[in-house]
């Protein structure tokens, strides 16, 4: 496909990613119209009034009018609308912004139009939902991970990178599975922590106003993220079920040394503990580095 600069893009679902896409391409000149396609009519309405979206369509005539078709609801209706949209393709090039990838690559396998399908995950998000959520300016810099690409048409894969990069994001790519395997330690854990965390201090804490008055930059940073939503974090931990397992079981086994430490007034083991913890300063330290470099390309094929 010619990489043109005036493509008309589908979004289906209008929430925080896929307007923060929308609200991109089109700032960046990259897309002259956008199509909006979401089951839910507020969302739907919203999106138009905030200018995310040009038009509302049904699926068929916004996957038929569009160049581009961007999916972003969550991974276990994208999986199932996916082979649904590649039915309606021909031209069109077809990416998606969800946080598991193989179930996605499984749901397109074997189809003839698999080709036309290029798997993408931004790694960029917030605990926000809905397209009053979408925010403008965010993605330079952000690393977007594309899978699998050896399996997606070179056209295709071509018109992604270049979308990409001119949104400054910095390219990652990697198969299916070891993507999902890494997401659950850098991400789906991080939620399911947050969202634990929230539910004991609410089970054991509860005067709410004594929480709002003591609650530390500490606290609202760790729990941040269990206002996420439930629509769409469910549907994550069900597609990647035993890589999330697999993480939680290891998880668990630290929390249970920090707890027999106490329990056993072991400090020296305590300490132990913190210090190991403490290498994760040089992990995040080279990402923010990283981060301030240029974008460019990153080979994790």
């Amino acid at each position: 496909m010619e990489q043109k600069q005036h493509l008309t893009t589908t979004i289906i679902g209008l929430g925080l990613i896929g307007g923060t896409m929308a609200w991109a391409l089109r700032d960046q000149g990259l897309t002259s119209y956008i199509i909006g396609v979401d089951n839910n009519e507020a969302h739907s309405k919203r999106a138009l009034e905030l200018g995310i979206i040009d038009e509302l369509l049904p699926l068929d005539r916004a996957v038929k009018a569009a160049d581009l078709v961007i999916l972003a609801v969550p991974v276990t209706t994208a999986a199932t609308l996916l082979p649904q949209i590649l039915d309606m393709t021909d031209r069109q090039v077809i990416t998606d912004v969800g946080s598991t990838k193989r179930g996605l690559v499984l749901a397109a396998a074997g189809h003839p139009k698999r080709g036309r399908y290029v798997p993408a995950h931004p790694m960029w998000g917030t605990e926000f939902s809905g397209p009053e959520a979408a925010r403008r300016n965010v993605l330079e810099g952000v690393v977007n991970i594309i899978c699998d690409q050896k399996d997606s048409d070179k056209d295709a894969l071509a018109l992604i990178e270049h979308l990409l990069r001119s949104l400054g994001m910095r390219l990652v790519y990697m198969d299916s599975l070891s993507h999902d395997t890494h997401l659950a330690y850098v991400s789906h854990i991080a939620h399911i922590s947050s969202f634990a965390l929230a539910n004991t201090v609410l089970e054991k804490e509860k005067e709410e106003e004594t929480i709002f008055n003591l609650a530390s930059s500490g606290f609202e940073s760790t729990v941040r993220l269990a206002k996420s939503n439930s629509e769409t974090w469910v549907p994550v931990f069900k597609q990647n079920k035993e890589n999330v397992l697999d993480v939680l079981n290891e998880y668990i086994s630290q929390l249970r040394k920090f707890k027999s430490s106490l329990e056993k007034e072991n400090w020296t083991y305590l300490n132990e503990l913190i210090e190991s913890s403490n290498k994760i300063k040089k992990v995040l330290d080279k990402k923010q580095q990283d981060k301030n470099q240029p974008a460019g390309l990153i080979n994790k094929a």
